[in-house]
This record gives structure tokens, C-alpha cells and sequence, in this order.
């Protein structure tokens, strides 16, 4: 899978020693697309081509994943949502846009969420596909239903055991999540599963760093905005699976103690659902990008 199709790619310099790869396409105004875990900003690769006719797509990889750059963690800051959040409006300034819609999936939509709420005049809207924000997704984590998050916590350990562990067999471990979470394993054809293991193969550390910290700092982060009564201003839409009363807790309502303005809905395909029901969440985002 060489890239989006009809979209440019360019590198773009976010920090010092910290480029990330970005994919242009279209016209109008800008869109960013960040992506989840295991995948890269080829997750996007339907839904940008349609956003594009309306609008500028910017899809990056994020730090530490696919071909952008995976500095070494020094500190609890570089893999930080807030430190990966500032690369993006980075890449926004640089390509020539100070204000840009923002809709980020699983990993990329804790990004989105931090960007959001650090740069609350720089993100018009906000859209997050199936995630809670972080705060929220330890809180309803427990007992034995937790298992499913497993890799959470082990990601979540001190540097060396389970970069190890992962890196010994990283395409059985990043392989089970791409055949888990799918409802319909089509929408991940051979290709693209592909590169995502051969992305995810070369920046084991750095997705290890990237959830080490949110199991850290990203929640004393979360905890802070919460104590000081802070919130989401602009408009935002969430989209998670239908997992009815099997979910045990109301997920909306997590969400409304945040966003205000929030329209949440629930859908019928898999965790990727970007790649699984392209058309309906292209709507979706639409939708959003009218109010």
C-alpha cells in the first residue's frame, strides 16, 4: 500500500529533531485525520479521499508511528498526548492554517482530545471515534471485564519488559488486534495489514512510550482540566461501537461531563470502523463540520 491516493506527501517539522509524514489532499477548509493503534494514517484512506472534494485533508502519521520520527523516550513529556497534540497544530501552522477541524480514532483521538483542550482556539471541531478520554477509560476499567484492555497494562509498566516481550513476536501481538477488533476483516485487505505490521515492527518502543504515557502523565493531565472545571468549547461528535448493556456504563454521559455540545451515536461495524463503514462516518464528520 504506497499511500493515499491523490493525496501528497510531505515531511513537516513539528520540534526540534521531530518531523512527522503527512498526507495533503483536496481544497477548502482544512480537516486532520489522526489515526489509531495498530494502524498509521492509511486507516483514512476512504474517508479522506471523500473529505476531500469539500475540504483540505491532512492526514499524519503520529510521533512515533508509521514513517513519521520516533524519538527516544527521555521523559514522560515525549510521548505525552500534550507533546503529540502540539505536532499537530504544528503541522496545521506549517501547511498555512491556525484554526482546523480535528477527528481523531483511538490513539489518535486522545491526541485529538488534548489538542482540543489545550488549543481550544485553534480546533473548530472535534470529532473522536471509539475511545473514552483517558481519565474516563481507567476509571471504568475493573475486575475481570478489564481483561479485554490487557495490553494497556502492560504497556503501562516501567521501561524494558514489555518492549521485549513485544518486539520478540511484534506481528502475533500487533496482528491480534487487527483480527480482533474487526467485524469484517475485508476492510483490512492484505495489503494494508501489511504495512501496518511492518509500521508497528519498527516503532515498538515508541508505541510502548506512547502508552506508557497514558497510564502517567496524560492522566494527571486529564485529572487537572477536571478539577479546574475545564471543557470542551467547540462542537464535538463521538462515534463508539453498539455494545448496549454489555458495556456497563454510559458512555454519552461520560462524554457530556466534557463536551457540551456533543452528539454521540453508536454504530454496527468493528473497532475500525473508519475502515469498515467509511460512508457513514464521512457523514458523520459532516455533519459535524456543519454545526
Amino acid at each position: 500500500m504506497s499511500g493515499i491516493a491523490g493525496f501528497e506527501y510531505r515531511r513537516v517539522d513539528v520540534a526540534e529533531g521531530v518531523a512527522l509524514n503527512v498526507a495533503v489532499g483536496g481544497g477548502g477548509s482544512p480537516v486532520v485525520l489522526l489515526h489509531g493503534f495498530p494502524q498509521t494514517h492509511l486507516m483514512w484512506r476512504h474517508v479522506a479521499v471523500e473529505l476531500a472534494s469539500e475540504h483540505t485533508v491532512i492526514c499524519p502519521d503520529l510521533r512515533g508511528y508509521g514513517d513519521s520520527d520516533k524519538p527516544a523516550e527521555d521523559g514522560e513529556d515525549t510521548y505525552s498526548k500534550r507533546t503529540m497534540a502540539a505536532d499537530i497544530v504544528a503541522v496545521a501552522r506549517e501547511l498555512g492554517y491556525e484554526r482546523f477541524a480535528l477527528a481523531g480514532h483511538d490513539r489518535g483521538a486522545l491526541v485529538a482530545f488534548r489538542a482540543a483542550m489545550d488549543h481550544p482556539d485553534a480546533v473548530t471541531h472535534l470529532a473522536s471515534l471509539d475511545v473514552l478520554p483517558t481519565l474516563d477509560m481507567w476509571s471504568v476499567m475493573q475486575g475481570t471485564s478489564a481483561a479485554v484492555g490487557f495490553h494497556l497494562y502492560l504497556m503501562a509498566q516501567p521501561p524494558g519488559l514489555a518492549e521485549t516481550m513485544i518486539a520478540a513476536s511484534s506481528d502475533v501481538f500487533f496482528g491480534y488486534f487487527l483480527d480482533l477488533w474487526v467485524k469484517d476483516p475485508a476492510a483490512i485487505p492484505a495489503d494494508v495489514r501489511t504495512a501496518y505490521l511492518d509500521a508497528c515492527r519498527g516503532a515498538v518502543p515508541s508505541i510502548v512510550a506512547d502508552y506508557r504515557a497514558s497510564a502517567g502523565v496524560d492522566v494527571r493531565h486529564d485529572e487537572a482540566d477536571l478539577a479546574a472545571g475545564h471543557q470542551l468549547t467547540m462542537p464535538v461528535s463521538v462515534v463508539q461501537q453498539d455494545w448496549g448493556s454489555a458495556l456497563g456504563f454510559d458512555a454519552a454521559e461520560r462524554w457530556r461531563a466534557w463536551a457540551p455540545d456533543l452528539a454521540h451515536s453508536t454504530t454496527t461495524s468493528g473497532h475500525f470502523m473508519a475502515e469498515e463503514s467509511p460512508k457513514e462516518i464521512t457523514e458523520i464528520l459532516r455533519d459535524l463540520l456543519k454545526r
